[in-house]
Order: C-alpha cells, then structure tokens, then sequence
C-alpha cells in the first residue's frame, strides 16, 4: 500500500453547524509510505547491524580513543539515533491518529520492542563516557574544534554519573523499558477510549472538555458532571496507573541514588533545582495578585454568588460566541508570524501546504495538541484537535512556535538539537504572544479589547499557575507514594489540597472534580514536565519586555537563540537579552506582565 497525501478533513460536523473549512491530515510519507515500505524494512536492518557493529568497534575502548577517533563515535552514534528516531516517529504518530487501532498499537510496540532490543547493546557508550576523567576528556575536546562542539551534550551525560548504576543493571533497565510504556499506552488507550454524553449526544474526550467554554452555564454544568461521572467510573485503572508509574519511578530513582523525585528531570532539563524552586516559590507567592484577583473580577462579570468548576473557562457575558474557521486562524497566526519577522512566516508556511499538521477532531485520536521534530533530516509534524475557539487559534500559534523552533534547531543534528523542556516552551509562547498583540491591536472598541484581555489573562494563568499547582500535586504524589500504594481518595485528596490554594476563595468545587487529575497525560507521560509552563511563559514575558523597551535587532538575537537547539545553557541563550533565570527577581518581570494585565481590567470597571 502506498501512502499517498490524505485528502483533507471535512470537519464541519465538529462545528455545530459552524463550517470549519477544510482541516488538514497528515501525510507521513516523508517518514515512509507505508508499515510495509522497502525503505522502513531496510532502516530496520541496518539499525540491527549497525548497533550490532558500534558496539563490537567501541565497547571497552573508548578510553583509547584519540580526539578524531571520538568525533566519529560520536558521529556513528548520532545516525543510529537518527535512523530510531525516524521509525519511532512514523510508528508514534501513526498510533496517534487512532489510538484505538489494534493494528496501529501493535505496529507501535512491534517497533518500539525491536529497536529496544537493538540497542541495548549500546547501553555501554554513555556509561564509558561518563568512566573518562575529566582531564583526559578535556584534553580531546581541546585538540578537536568539532569534537568541542558535542561538549553541551558531553555535559549533560557526564551530569548523570553520580546517578550511574553498573553495566548490567543499565542494560536491564533499559531493556525494561518497554513495560513502562505499556502502562502509557494503556492511559492513552483507555483516555481515547472514553465516550461522554451530555445531553443526549455521544462525545470523545476533546468535544466535552470543549463544551467547558460554551456561552450557555448549563451546558458547561452538564459537560463537567458527565467528565466526573466517567472519570469516576474509570478512576480505579488511573489510579493504577498512576500508582504502577510512580513506583517504578520510586524505584529507580532510589537504585540511582537521587536525592528527589524531581532531579531527574532537572538534569534532563539542564537547569538548577534552585532555580525552578524560585519559579515555583514566586509563582505560589503570586496567587493572591493573579488567579485570586482576576477570578474575583470574573465571577462579577459572570453575576455569580459563587464560582463553579466549570465557570472557570467561561467565556465572558458580552463574548461574542463564534466559529474561527481554519482559514481565519491561519491567516492571523501567519500575519503575526510574518510581521515579527518574514522568516519566520516563510518557516511557518509550509507546515500549512504539505501535510505537517492533523487538525481535526475524531473518535479514537489522541486528544490534546503537540509538534513532534521527528528527526533532524526530515520536518516536524503538529497534532492539534481542532475545534474552531478561539483558543483553539492560541493553540495553533503555540505548535507552530514549536514547530518554527525545531526546524531552526534542526541543523544543530540530530544530538545538539533538542532543546531542554525549560526553553522547549520558548517560542511556543512567544508565538501566542505575537498573536494576541496583534489581535489586540485590531479590537474596535473597549469591550472586545476587554475580551482579548480576558482571555490572554485566563490563557497565562492555566499556563504559570495552573501548572505550578499542578507540579505541586506532582511532588505530593510521588512523596505520598513513597510511603505506600494510594487509593483513589488519596490521589484525589491530593489533587484537591492545590486547587483551592491557586483558584481562590471565589471557587466552590462540585463533587466529582476531586477525580479531574485523571486525565492529565502529562502526569503519566513524563513527570513533572509541567513546571516547563511556567518557566516558559514567565521567559517569554521577560523577553518579549524586552523587545518593546528596545525593538532594534531583536529578530537576530532571537533567531540566534532558536537556532542554538540544546547546545548552549539557559544562561547562555538569554545573556544577550541582559536576562539571568538564575535570578529570584527574574520570574517578577514575567508574573508583573499578568498583573499589569488585571490591572488594566480592573480600571475598565471604574
């Protein structure tokens, strides 16, 4: 079977008689055409010899290696990541088009056991690396200008080696691997798998969670009893899950000796855990000035006594309730794309004509939005679940930020490029930023620049503070965990314990959103990820401050630091914009933004 351009996505069902336009599917083609192509069949062969040979060339040698003798280690290992990286990618996204697909799972882990299996072999490489004493390495590095260059990744291995476990015990657990992602899987599975009817209409996850920014208060009520009715029923196989992960992860971080929960992800992230507890702190510190103070306006312009649940993504009384069509969000996103900067239009564009987006929402496909770089030599691919809300056209902008940054990066290859979870969410919110300027310089009157205000502020706060109170529950999670198995009532009383704390005394909470941790992927897919949110936003705040006090040359440095991948540290890439995340008074600039924010939309009420 050949896979040839799919025909695009008639999404106009999904609209409620609002049409969408023509919405965009994917064509993976530029990763391989088919599951039975010549070119995956001959990849995969290669890749089994390939690792088969690095390792008989290099295990236990590469002490002896002189400076050039490493580059092409170096070299070697980086094209058997590029040759992994690209199957995984094809089997990835095909499974997340529908989840549900038996074929498409078992195409996924058939790919994902192999290539496990492949390079287990290869486990020795970074455990060697990190057995070379320091001076002797530096020495290499010295004598090799393109040797010097992978010195930011050498950095971020060698970050690891106190952490290090025998040869063998890293060979089983990366081997083990596997049953680890069968336990995501099975969250996405049975996430997509979910149906929800409110009234009388059968729903996947995406079109209930949409019905929580619906004009109509009792649509909002209805949608949010039936996501708790269902998580509900299904809270026994999330609360196993989230146990089963979190355990492994107790375990193994105490055979590696660290001394958190959370430091694994700081390496991996290359920042200091002071610095993220900074972020943390001031973001906790400013919850009576933001969510506090902005929910409090909203439950007034709402008429409310009190806040419910799902009043919290309300859209405002005087909010005009339309459909964004597809051809409208792209032509704003790429207006204000281009009017940054030409080059980040003509970066943009062809993510529109070529197939590098699947936009529209079906039964089975994985919900949420995301852009994949897949390899450096190929493009990435963007998934959104588009729904024509305005935040939808946020969510666009966002991806594409993200796409914009891998396709700059890409030519770091294929180990320097990707880019810490901490800078990842960089040009994301940058590109949301530019588009919300733009629509805000082209609202008619006060009231529709109240709503964009609004809605920007609301966007900032489930950015920065949601997703610190989030963090919170993670690091409540995995500590309770060490102490023993949690029952759903304990994970829940966890959840619960942050909401109130970040939402604010405006909220009441509806019993049955105690269970609404259940359906955070990011929980399961890569623990305390979420603090990348708010550290992204509270940089783009900063940054994009500093490009209103001086305009000139911005473009450059920021194209310079996009470009850079993950080969400088955070505090390289933002020295040129005299900025320093190190800095406790660094995260004030970013949450003063929001403030000032509210502050404006407090004044319109006098």
């Amino acid at each position: 079977m050949i896979h040839l351009p799919q025909p695009a996505h008639d999404a106009n069902a999904n609209a409620k008689g609002g049409d969408l336009g023509k919405l965009p599917e994917w064509d993976l083609s530029d990763l391989y055409t088919a599951t039975d192509a010549p070119e995956l069949s001959r990849d995969m062969d290669w890749l089994e010899g390939e690792c088969a040979a690095f390792a008989a060339d290099y295990e236990g040698k590469l002490d002896t290696l002189d400076a050039a003798g490493l580059l092409k280690c170096i070299h070697r290992n980086e094209a058997i990541s590029n040759i992994a990286g690209r199957i995984m990618s094809y089997a990835g996204l095909r499974y997340y088009q529908l989840t549900t697909d038996p074929a498409r799972t078992k195409f996924l882990s058939d790919c994902q056991e192999k290539i496990t299996t492949f390079t287990t072999p290869l486990v020795f490489f970074t455990l060697e690396l990190n057995r070379l004493e320091d001076d002797h390495l530096t020495k290499l590095l010295g004598q090799n200008a393109d040797l010097a260059r992978y010195k930011p990744v050498l950095d971020r291995i060698r970050a690891m080696k106190p952490y290090q476990l025998s040869d063998e015990l890293e060979k089983f657990l990366h081997d083990m691997g596997v049953v680890g992602d069968a336990w995501e899987r099975l969250f996405d599975e049975t996430i997509a798998g979910l149906t929800f009817n409110v009234d009388g209409e059968e729903l996947s996850i995406e079109g209930t969670l949409n019905l929580l920014t619906e004009q109509d208060r009792s649509k909002r009520e209805a949608a949010s009893r039936e996501l708790a009715r269902v998580f509900g029923a299904n809270i026994r196989t999330f609360s196993r899950v989230h146990n089963t992960a979190a355990k492994e992860k107790e375990v193994i971080d105490r055979w590696r000796g660290m001394p958190t929960a959370q430091t694994g992800r700081h390496l991996s992230n290359d920042v200091e855990p002071e610095v993220v507890e900074a972020l943390r702190d001031a973001v906790v510190a400013a919850y009576p000035k933001l969510s506090h103070r902005y929910y409090e306006l909203k439950r007034k312009w709402l008429g409310l006594d009190r806040m419910q649940v799902w009043d919290r993504n309300a859209p405002l009384p005087m909010e005009e309730t339309r459909v964004v069509n597809w051809g409208e969000a792209r032509d704003t996103v790429m207006n204000a794309y281009t009017a940054f900067d030409p080059r980040m239009g003509e970066i943009a564009q062809p993510f529109f004509d070529k197939g590098w987006i699947d936009a529209g929402v079906k039964q089975g496909k994985a919900p949420g939005a995301f852009a994949h770089p897949t390899v450096t030599n190929v493009h990435p691919y963007v998934m959104l679940n588009y729904l024509g809300k305005p935040r939808d056209v946020m969510t666009l902008a966002h991806e594409l930020g993200h796409g914009v940054h891998q396709v700059l990066a890409a030519d770091q290859g294929e180990l320097l490029s990707s880019t810490p979870l901490t800078l990842a969410e960089t040009a994301s919110v940058f590109g949301e930023m530019l588009t919300f300027r733009r629509m805000l310089e082209g609202a008619k009157t006060d009231a529709e620049r109240k709503v964009m205000l609004a809605g920007k502020v609301e966007d900032m706060i489930n950015t920065v503070v949601r997703q610190i109170a989030f963090y919170d529950f993670e690091c409540k999670l995995h500590a309770a965990r060490r102490e023993g198995e949690l029952t759903p009532d304990d994970i829940n009383a966890l959840w619960m314990s942050v909401q109130g704390e970040s939402l604010g005394p405006a909220f009441d909470f509806v019993d049955g959103y105690e269970t609404f941790w259940a359906y955070v992927p990011h929980f399961v897919h890569s623990p305390f990820y979420v603090y990348a949110y708010a550290f992204g936003d509270g940089l783009v705040n900063a940054l994009y401050a500093v490009y209103e006090e001086n305009p000139e040359g911005f473009q450059d440095k920021y194209f310079d630091m996009l470009k850079a991948g993950g080969s400088k540290h955070h505090s390289e890439l933002l020295k040129p914009f005299g900025l320093d995340a190190s800095d406790p008074k660094f995260w004030d600039k970013g949450l003063n933004m929001i403030s000032g924010m509210i502050d404006e939309l407090e004044a319109m009420e006098d």
